[in-house]
């Protein structure tokens, strides 16, 4: 299938069953949704679920179990006395591009030229822009038709661990760790550890398939939390409103103008530095709601970003003091490092498996979060190892099918060191 060569011999066995696998997950809508009080958050997750409770009972695992709320758990067994891992992937895809209907293409020996989607023109591809792109030159590369996201985020990972679950299954080396599946719902709007059986799961660690580029671990994360400003006003009739009107829209648009413009922002930060980012103003006349979410590396300057948010609202508060303004606070998940750091093991063992699948391993930050932050958090340490998948949530997201294949014989490679170090 490609001209560029795989990173090991492994990689390129794998390579067609990770490829089949992902195109048929990708074909399956299973967005998720925002501000939704059921666990899953939309049903059609479920289809994928389901899908991957029958494959892995058709695989041969043990345990296989689709939980009330939509989680795939299923264990391998390993050689008695190893430890036992996870591997953590997610169903569902973000609310932010549009999601059904996704009509995957290969691009087979990458030509180094734009890549024009053919579904809408407007959506390309181009390597001047795109530096992983531009180094994948002779790759095979997966994209949607551009009229919807691909689904890479984080169905790569799912195809990529149900392929090595299968080869491990069929191949039965030794030594090598007993391996605990969990494929979650709902990670795509911070909800994805929310009912997590990590008792059940009895996992030593996790490493969730969640990242993008080859070789890339991740074991620090943003801290992250939401707020809601509620400005309440007062309505009138536009026509008797001298003196009684108390238009809540505009004191919500002096609150977001009051944000940062600088700084302080995502369209003007990188690396480790924070923001603050409105990302929706919903209401009227009466009662206006500014939605934000506050991310940091460092948990003080977490704190620093939400009293900065307090003081904004307390001076709309007291320019109108006829207006109520009232705040509700979620905290989503914490930086992952500090539960990580405890257990070096685990960063030491995957930094081998990596280069055991042929290449070298990179860590990286996350500019965002995954479940193992929260699974950090909960007590189960869980870095974040790269799948191929490039431009997440987005309709020119794209994946490498070399990459996959690489991170497919990682996984192999992770089961075996660690059942060669027990």
């Amino acid at each position: 299938m490609a001209s560029v060569p795989f990173s090991s011999p492994l990689a390129a066995e794998l390579a067609d069953g990770v490829v089949d696998r992902f195109l048929r997950y990708v074909r399956v809508d299973t967005q998720s949704l925002e501000g939704a009080t059921t666990t899953p958050s939309t049903a059609k997750q479920l289809d994928l679920s389901r899908m991957l409770e029958a494959e892995l009972r058709e695989i041969g695992l043990e345990d296989v179990e689709l939980s009330e709320h939509g989680y795939v758990y299923a264990t391998l067994p390993g050689t008695p006395g190893a430890p036992v891992i996870g591997l953590v992937a997610h169903v569902d895809t973000s609310p932010e591009s549009p999601g059904a209907n996704v009509s995957p293409i290969v691009h087979e020996s990458y030509d180094g030229e734009p890549i024009v989607l053919p579904g809408d023109p407007s959506q390309v591809l181009d390597p001047a822009h795109e530096p992983a792109l531009a180094a994948r030159l002779g790759h095979d590369i997966i994209t949607s038709d551009g009229t919807t996201l691909l689904g890479a985020d984080d169905k790569a990972g799912v195809a990529e661990i149900m392929t090595a679950v299968a080869y491990l299954r069929e191949t039965a080396p030794e030594p090598r760790a007993t391996v605990r599946v969990g494929f979650t719902v709902d990670e795509e709007v911070g909800r994805g550890a929310d009912h997590f059986d990590i008792e059940g799961f009895g996992a030593l660690a996790a490493y969730t398939l969640d990242g993008s580029g080859s070789g890339e671990i991740e074991t620090e994360s943003f801290s992250a939390r939401q707020l809601k400003v509620i400005i309440g006003g007062n309505g009138e009739h536009p026509g008797t409103a001298k003196g009684k009107l108390v238009n809540a829209v505009k004191l919500a648009a002096d609150f977001v103008a009051a944000l940062p413009r600088g700084g302080l922002s995502p369209e003007t930060t990188e690396d480790r530095e924070g923001f603050v980012h409105p990302t929706r103003i919903a209401g009227g006349v009466e009662e206006t709601t500014v939605t934000l979410i506050v991310r940091d590396h460092n948990d003080e300057l977490l704190e620093l970003h939400t009293a900065l948010i307090h003081r904004l609202a307390a001076e709309i508060q007291e320019r109108e003091p006829r207006a109520t303004v009232a705040i509700e606070t979620w905290d989503q998940y914490r930086n992952m490092r500090r539960g990580i750091d405890a257990r070096p093991e685990i960063v030491t063992n995957a930094e081998e498996a990596i280069r055991r699948s042929g290449v070298e391993p990179e860590h990286a930050i996350i500019r965002g979060g995954t479940d193992g932050s929260r699974l950090t958090e909960m007590g189960l340490p869980t870095p974040n190892l790269f799948t191929g998948g490039q431009k997440y949530h987005s309709r020119r997201e794209w994946a490498s099918v070399q990459d996959m294949a690489t991170a497919a014989a990682m996984v192999v490679e992770l089961v075996k060191v660690w059942g060669e170090k027990a």
